[in-house]
């Protein structure tokens, strides 16, 4: 059909590439193959012969073509492009990407959802990850963030009964208000976030139309060894468009894959999106007096206090050549830095650098840095670790694998070591439970959303609380009156709206 979407033409459009001619099949060993259409039988009703192996080769593969999926963000699309600097930013940053303006570097993208499963709907309310990987010829540097510059928590080890609270019931394998509403007015630190969340920007129509951010602090470091600190903001040059929810659960059953079919169709037809990326900076003093803990991911940064800075742009030109080489296997982690970039005293930033690349390694395997889409191709990687499962590079050759040693083995340098900080305070677990949670929340109701936006937070809110138990209920309402008295009264009100429907629908 000639309407149909580039999306939909994909293997005609291959057909076409490939001029109408196949290729010889071939077993993975490279053997041609004479026959695909039966097995090897003792007879036409004979058993099969487990010489066959055109069958076990197809068989064992298929048996093990499923990668762990991912533990969070395991839907997503990906796709490929360029970032090229239009700002000079030299005195605060050295990374290779920023030396130079109208200097081009090499990107990945991938966005997701977070808290279904690979099968589950664009359209969720949910977070969107938004994470870069820029090839750069010092090495590959992973910007790891979301479309929210801020988190539901700010110490990493509520981060697994966080995620669990987003999954499945272990006894109904159901979705369950209750735990997601328990643990949320357990720690009101997620206010700030639950408040975005919530909001119409909790269902982004696409990925195209919305921004990304670092979310993290961190610390950007200049050619003189002089630092500060930092917070990165992709703004999307497309414009926001967000989805109410009556629209978004109407994609969930119609078109469940929406964003990974928008992101593709507008990439394949040269409708390419971009984002320009600026920088909030502060200094070690502005740090030390700021009235906020600069380094709490659940708090933004005035923009007001720390303008934003212009530094360039991400353009996405092309779509992914298979999906499941080079999206479904791509790894990003923050620990993936370049000199110029540093991480600071953030909780979860500290452990995200551990947390990612040991889930990559147990999701992609010891050696995930050498599958292509993760291989740092602009810069030569030379290093002492050696062998394990899955190397398929020349495993750096006859080059010694110990350190130090006397044979021409690579070498350290002082010129790329971080810059030093000071660790105040004794070692000890420190609780952040009672920092101020729900300032920049009111903020956040007051001057950022429309009464329009406002109105559709609250019914977004109570249509999904509704479902919890009345104790959570009545806690929830208590803690966003925190925030401003006024939202507390308005989802009180919304929340009695959707007990008088039930009850009547329940006396029909």
């Amino acid at each position: 059909m000639a309407n149909r979407d580039k999306a939909a033409r994909q293997l005609e459009d291959h057909c076409t590439a490939q001029k109408g001619k196949s290729d010889r099949l071939t077993t993975s060993t490279g053997c041609p193959i004479d026959n695909k259409l039966a097995t090897m039988t003792a007879g036409a009703r004979g058993p099969v012969l487990i010489q066959d192996f055109v069958f076990t080769d197809e068989m064992s593969h298929f048996g093990r073509e499923r990668i762990p999926e991912r533990v969070v963000h395991a839907k997503g699309a990906g796709a490929f492009g360029y970032f090229e600097t239009t700002h000079d930013i030299s005195k605060y940053c050295k990374a290779a990407p920023f030396e130079s303006v109208g200097k081009k570097t090499p990107v990945a993208i991938r966005f997701s959802t977070v808290g279904g499963e690979s099968g589950s709907a664009d359209t969720a309310r949910d977070p969107r990850g938004f994470a870069v990987k820029f090839y750069s010829e010092d090495g590959n540097w992973d910007l790891v963030g979301n479309n929210t510059p801020i988190f539901f928590i700010r110490d990493p080890m509520f981060f697994p009964s966080f995620i669990h609270t987003q999954k499945r019931n272990p006894v109904t394998h159901l979705k369950d208000p209750d735990m997601f509403w328990d643990f949320i007015t357990l720690r009101p630190e997620a206010t700030h976030q639950v408040s975005f969340l919530f909001s119409d920007r909790g269902t982004p129509d696409g990925y195209r139309h919305m921004n990304g951010y670092g979310s993290h602090t961190f610390k950007l470091r200049n050619k003189d060894g002089e630092y500060v600190f930092c917070k990165f903001h992709f703004k999307c040059d497309q414009g926001i468009k967000n989805l109410n929810r009556h629209r978004a659960g109407d994609l969930s059953a119609t078109d469940p894959d929406y964003a990974i079919r928008d992101l593709y169709n507008s990439i394949a037809t040269g409708n390419f999106p971009s984002w320009s990326l600026h920088i909030q900076v502060m200094t070690q003093e502005q740090a030390d007096k700021h009235r906020d803990n600069p380094f709490d991911l659940t708090k933004v940064w005035s923009q007001k206090e720390f303008p934003l800075l212009p530094v360039g742009k991400m353009v996405l030109n092309l779509n992914p050549k298979n999906y499941f080489a080079e999206v479904e296997q791509i790894a990003f982690s923050p620990a993936h830095m370049i000199p110029g970039i540093e991480p600071s005293p953030d909780k979860m930033l500290q452990g995200r650098l551990f947390s990612y690349s040991d889930t990559h390694r147990h999701r992609l395997g010891t050696n995930y840095l050498q599958i292509p889409v993760n291989c740092p191709f602009a810069a030569r990687t030379r290093s002492y670790q050696r062998d394990g499962p899955q190397c398929v590079t020349d495993n750096q050759g006859g080059a010694p694998n110990y350190f130090p040693n006397s044979f021409t083995g690579p070498m350290d340098s002082k010129s790329y070591e971080q810059t030093k900080f000071t660790c105040p305070g004794e070692a000890a677990r420190y609780e952040t439970g009672d920092d101020d949670n729900y300032t920049q929340a009111g903020i956040f109701w007051r001057d950022v959303l429309s009464e329009a936006d406002r109105e559709a937070t609250v019914d977004n809110m109570a249509s999904h609380i509704k479902d919890a138990a009345e104790y959570l209920q009545k806690r929830t309402v208590v803690q966003w009156g925190k925030c401003d008295e006024d939202w507390g009264k308005r989802l009180e009100a919304k929340l009695a709206e959707y007990k008088t429907q039930a009850s009547a629908t329940a006396n029909l």
